[in-house]
């Protein structure tokens, strides 16, 4: 393991992430809100340890094995999770183990808060919640390997541990920094768009931002305790909806319908074709529910309501204009169940990707005609694609290792005082990278024990590098 290299790009790493405080400082110093001294000092505080960190290792040229690349990705989050909650200590004056739930949540574009009075806080501390969601939104390590060629580094490893979804290895272009490249300014240009159409639509400036910020990175965020339901406008959340869809499709397809100029490339992905369409079938059969429980008088109400929570539960964002934990029947439990699902690989959304529940509804499909005809060879597809059998093992593997991992966190979220409902939408909230729940956590995580919050933080990180990149630093074999 080269451990001069790691520490050089973990110094690299921390310099950058310090100087994205000059942003909230600026908005301190504008609108005067008591709170640039804080930021000062976090960054201070994070940019110091990355100097020493970049001196020691600075005559390093070493290439990064894969090893390595698990390594610096997993000590990255850790490290910049605890340095990011400092402003929170500082600024939000919440306890440790408070800030640090707040600051992961934000990286990790969970979405899931445990502060309470959000209209009240400072603009510069609301604004820094949202440039945390935005920058873990994309990944702030796949933004570095765009330009770790200047420090004559590859940055491969680091791309395959942090990059989401099944398909790891695929780029847009041949060299990875112009791919890290493209997929930034396609993030960028996306959330211009988006801060423009939320103004023109009504939003303060200062709230089109912000809140632009998280919907791109599919976090939720609000500068407001009662999120997008604060502006009560159908045209905001028509907005919302599209670009929180934008967010969850894999990066890969924008470029191409860029590219190409041309929108059919979004109907041509099998993975976008069956995320639109599992979003409009649970979309179709909320809207209808709703109707014909009573819960709201008219279709129209029923249909805009259950359009967006799908949408902001299906892409792991978390907005709310409604508190979808009160709906009837199996609502409440049905959308939890879709964050599973989550959206495309390659994209900012969270749960276990449309394409990884798209092969195994495939391979479960294949079994059954096996079953039938003992001798067939029958192939799974993906568009035309045939699937190997390294690809279907990862996929089966991660599937099996994810249900263990949520069952144990389940069990110990339940030993930390939650009931077993609380327990289970806590988790799933997580893992997902989703944020709202069910029971105690319906809305924050305030009631949550501080060992809950602990456990709720490993979940987090755990769903936003889907858990191997964790999981095998403490295997054996990884340290041999």
């Amino acid at each position: 393991m080269h451990i001069a290299t790691i520490v050089r790009i973990w110094g690299f790493f921390s310099i950058g992430f310090s100087l994205t405080m000059l942003v909230p400082l600026a908005i301190s110093l504008g609108y005067n809100d008591g709170e640039a001294r804080h930021f000062v000092y976090a960054m201070g505080l994070i940019m110091l340890p990355g100097m020493l960190f970049w001196v020691v290792g600075r005559h390093n040229t070493d290439e990064l094995a894969t090893r390595d690349g698990f390594m610096v990705v997993a000590l990255f989050w850790l490290g910049i999770s605890m340095l990011a909650a400092w402003p929170f200590v500082l600024g939000a004056h919440l306890n440790f183990v408070d800030a640090l739930f707040e600051a992961v949540s934000a990286v990790t574009t969970t979405g899931a808060t445990v502060i309470v009075g959000l209209d009240d806080l400072p603009p510069s501390v609301l604004f820094y919640r949202q440039q945390l969601q935005w920058l873990g939104g994309m990944g702030m390590i796949v933004l570095a390997v765009a330009v770790l060629p200047m420090l004559g580094i590859g940055g491969m490893q680091l791309y395959r541990a942090e990059a989401p979804g099944p398909f790891k290895e695929e780029k847009m272009t041949p060299r990875l920094a112009q791919t890290a490249r493209l997929v930034w300014m396609i993030y960028l240009a996306m959330t211009v768009a988006n801060a423009l159409a939320y103004w023109l639509a009504g939003m303060t400036p200062f709230d089109a931002i912000s809140h632009s910020l998280s919907t791109v990175s599919t976090g939720g965020f609000s500068t407001h305790d009662a999120s997008l339901g604060y502006f009560n406008s159908p045209t905001i959340e028509a907005i919302a909806i599209v670009f929180m869809l934008f967010g969850a499709i894999n990066f890969s397809v924008h470029y191409l319908a860029w590219h190409n100029r041309s929108l059919a490339e979004y109907l041509r992905n099998t993975e976008v074709r069956t995320f639109l369409i599992f979003v409009l079938v649970i979309t179709v059969i909320v809207g209808l529910i709703l109707r014909t429980s009573g819960e709201y008088h008219t279709l129209p109400p029923s249909l805009r309501n259950a359009t967006f929570e799908v949408v902001s539960v299906v892409t792991s964002t978390g907005f709310g204009t409604v508190d979808f934990s009160h709906w009837p029947t199996f609502l409440p439990t049905l959308l939890i169940f879709i964050s599973f699902v989550g959206g495309c690989g390659g994209s900012t959304a969270g749960g276990m990707k449309v394409m990884r529940v798209h092969l195994l509804i495939r391979q479960g499909l294949r079994e059954i005609t096996r079953l039938i005809h003992p001798k067939a060879v029958v192939p799974v597809k993906i568009g035309g694609r045939v699937m190997d059998d390294r690809t279907m093992d990862a996929v089966w593997g991660f599937l099996s290792v994810y249900v263990a991992t949520f069952v144990v966190l389940m069990l110990l979220m339940m030993f930390s005082g939650l009931d077993q409902v609380s327990a289970f939408s806590a988790i799933a909230t997580c893992m997902n990278n989703l944020g709202p729940g069910l029971g105690r956590v319906a809305s924050t995580f305030t009631d949550v024990s501080d060992m809950g919050k602990i456990i709720a933080v490993i979940a987090m990180l755990l769903g936003r590098l889907e858990i191997f990149t964790i999981l095998v630093l403490l295997t054996p074999e990884f340290w041999r």
